[in-house]
């Protein structure tokens, strides 16, 4: 088996530094909407939530209730884990992007996010009536660390052929971002 060309299948704990796959998973987080956030109750036990997201930025942004478990979590924990899939093929498994980041709760009547939605940047986390909600808050996650993917940047035919190995990828945050910066 052949490992293709910024594979971590062999390493994974060895960053790929193509710029172009980096802008391409910024992208697609930026045109995604549905992760799945995991956080960490005080007493340690773990909860998932599909939740529906927007990035301003690098910073993801989610609509809950103050009161939810996902909310009560970050307040005590802010520490937590982000799963977008997608897919791109009809058949075999979604493609992913995952990272862990750092949670805050952000009240719906914060001057920041004021400002969001008045240039119209929390539109799909703010409607069905979330905005009128009385409890309504926002989380807003920064993506620490290094974002791992499974799908994005691999060639179709190679994750048919060897989906365990081919597929994988894994690069710094921070380079990313001070790539997209300097873009």
């Amino acid at each position: 088996m052949t490992t293709p060309p910024n594979s971590t299948a062999q390493n994974p704990s060895t960053p790929t530094a193509d710029p172009s796959l980096q802008r391409k998973i910024m992208r697609t987080l930026a045109k995604k909407s549905f992760c799945t956030l995991a956080t960490t109750s005080p007493a340690g036990r773990s909860h998932s939530a599909g939740v529906v997201y927007e990035m301003v930025n690098s910073t993801m942004w989610i609509h809950a209730s103050s009161t939810s478990r996902k909310a009560r979590s970050i307040v005590q924990n802010p520490h937590v884990g982000v799963c977008v899939p997608f897919r791109r093929l009809p058949v075999g498994p979604p493609y992913t992007i995952h990272f862990q980041g750092t949670a805050a709760i952000v009240p719906m009547d914060s001057p920041v996010v004021a400002e969001l939605l008045a240039a119209g940047k929390l539109t799909s986390t703010s409607g069905h009536g979330a905005l009128e909600m009385p409890t309504g808050c926002f989380i807003t996650i920064e993506p620490r660390g290094s974002i791992h993917s499974f799908g994005p940047g691999a060639r179709v035919i190679d994750i048919i052929r060897d989906p365990l190995g081919s597929g994988a990828r894994t690069f710094s945050l921070d380079a990313a971002l001070q790539n997209e910066v300097n873009r």
